[in-house]
């Protein structure tokens, strides 16, 4: 190799050369950050068995008891009769602390609520200004996708927003529309469609953008599952998620 091309070489390596294994810490740095803003949601109830359920994820936002989740895990709640009542789950392992959750806001629109603890602050995380966001962002998110059976251990998945789709899509005649397709198509909105598989836990979750460590969303299957995916026969396991404007507006609300 003449010295040129061996110093050309040289200045490829040391400058613009990828680095093994160089992404790594930065992913593992943002899941420590996040993980301890990653509260569950579910309910009490002295009479049930077993006492605590955990059916969804939330995140701490703002002072530390501030927590963001979906409105139908609040709504689920309220079926389960006069006893039940809505708790956040703070820590992580077999003993988490039960705290009480108060309503501040719900938007069933858009499946969001803010909830209100006491206690010691939970570490909050920053939400993203509401910008549109790329397609082929890359994203994490963290939650309890398969609830608390054995203690409360956050699990984090990673890929990118692979499409920006409508809630619904319009059916080729009103026959075939139910209640709530009618509903979305009414009040459109656009949501974010990911390659990463979330689950039912996973409700909840904080959308995170890799590169800014900042929220861009929250998880949902609800909403879309009713009103793009049961035109699938079987339906799939696309992940979806609420852009972060929608919260923005919702905690604008007096």
């Amino acid at each position: 190799m003449s010295r040129p091309l061996l110093a050309f070489a040289l200045v490829v390596l040391t400058l613009g050369g990828p680095r093994a294994g160089a992404a790594a810490p930065r992913l593992a740095d943002l899941v420590d950050r996040v993980r301890p803003a990653v509260v569950g949601v579910g309910l009490a109830n002295p009479l049930g068995a077993p006492r605590y359920q955990l059916g969804a994820t939330g995140f701490a936002i703002g002072d530390g008891h501030t927590v963001v989740t979906n409105s139908h895990v609040v709504a689920g709640v309220a079926t389960q009769g006069e006893k039940a009542t809505l708790v956040v789950f703070v820590g992580r392992g077999p003993r988490p602390s039960v705290r009480p959750a108060i309503v501040l806001h719900d938007d069933p629109t858009h499946d969001l609520a803010v909830l209100r603890i006491p206690g010691d602050p939970v570490p909050a995380l920053t939400l993203a200004d509401g910008s549109p966001v790329r397609e082929g962002t890359e994203i994490m998110f963290t939650g309890f996708p398969i609830g608390a059976v054995l203690g409360l251990y956050p699990v984090t998945h990673r890929g990118i927003v692979s499409s920006i789709v409508p809630i619904a899509i319009p059916q080729p005649s009103a026959a075939n529309l139910t209640a709530a397709q009618i509903k979305r198509l009414q009040q459109p909105f656009d949501m974010y469609q990911l390659d990463a598989t979330a689950y039912p836990g996973n409700s909840g979750s904080p959308l995170v953008d890799q590169d800014s460590g900042q929220v861009i969303g929250v998880l949902n299957s609800v909403l879309a599952k009713q009103g793009r995916e049961s035109v699938l026969k079987d339906p799939s396991a696309i992940t979806y998620a609420i852009p972060v404007r929608f919260l923005h507006q919702l905690l604008d609300r007096r």
